[in-house]
């Protein structure tokens, strides 16, 4: 019988591509970590790991057993799970992820609520990107994200809107375009802008928005941190799309009527997957302050 241990050490291994990253996450020996991958080498009678000097690289039999791998381990969390729900009141852990856009500006109430009132349950909390999050969850790597949506997803994730975020045009205020009377799209081709990297979701939302515009943008930085793009605009190297809720003294709102856009933020779930009640209890927790 395969010990659930070696499999979560084989798993950590093949994740981090690293015997020493694995042990760390483990909180265990890195020659503990290697007499596991033996044990289990030796139970299937197949090498599972080939090392190319720092290198890991899963052979073919370890190409297959990964995916089952993971789904053995979920099950068995799955398992636990609900026999701890059976007794009662929410605890145990889980995974979740967030951007640190809404990290910063919508989340502290309802974590500090949920601490409060599920001392009980370890929340391993992790900050990415929205786009990797969303594969995350689909892979059941993650528990459930709450992040900027997709316009288009797997048909293994559920999506649910919790705010309408509103997205505005930005410079800082000694910009040439303050000065320009009724500004309208076209405008913005003229100077450089700093915008969220090509590929993400916000970025775009903000495409979609600018359709209209038939002259390439110019480009100065892209970044998925907004906070860094708020800087860069404020001192003046690009105007910028940002949501409205991040506008303060140091930038300025350029209004062009033709302009209208917003990203929605919200919980992605993966649909195959049991929620336990410490999950649930999250989930009552972001849906109180929805939109």
């Amino acid at each position: 019988m395969m010990e659930t241990t070696n499999l979560q050490a084989f798993v950590k291994v093949a994740e981090t591509g690293s015997f020493s990253a694995a042990a760390s996450q483990l909180f265990l020996t890195q020659p503990a970590i290697s007499k596991r991958i033996k044990q289990l080498e030796s139970q299937l009678d197949s090498k599972l790991l080939d090392r190319h000097g720092k290198q890991i690289q899963l052979t073919q039999t370890g190409q297959a057993l990964l995916p089952r791998a993971r789904q053995i381990l979920q099950d068995i969390e799955n398992t636990r799970q609900q026999i701890s729900d059976l007794e009662g009141n929410p605890m145990g852990s889980f995974r979740m992820a967030t951007s640190h856009h809404i990290g910063l500006h919508h989340l502290p109430p309802i974590l500090r609520a949920f601490t409060a009132l599920y001392p009980d349950v370890n929340l391993d909390l992790n900050f990415m990107d929205s786009e990797q999050a969303c594969k995350l969850v689909e892979s059941n790597e993650l528990d459930l994200a709450v992040v900027t949506l997709p316009f288009e997803s797997s048909h293994k994730l559920k999506l649910t809107p919790i705010w309408n975020d509103r997205l505005i045009i930005i410079c800082a205020a000694d910009h040439p375009l303050v000065n320009v009377n009724s500004p309208t799209l076209v405008d913005l081709v003229k100077y450089p802008a700093v915008l969220p990297s090509h590929g993400t979701f916000t970025r775009e939302a903000i495409e979609r928005a600018l359709k209209g515009i038939r002259e390439e943008l110019i480009i100065n930085l892209e970044t998925n941190y907004l906070e860094t793009i708020k800087m860069m605009a404020s001192v003046g190297l690009g105007w910028s799309i940002l949501p409205q809720s991040m506008l303060d003294d140091g930038l300025y709102h350029l209004q062009i009527p033709a302009f209208q856009s917003s990203r929605k933020l919200g919980i992605v779930l993966n649909k195959n997957r049991s929620q336990s009640k410490a999950v649930t209890a999250m989930l009552e927790l972001i849906d109180e302050v929805k939109d």
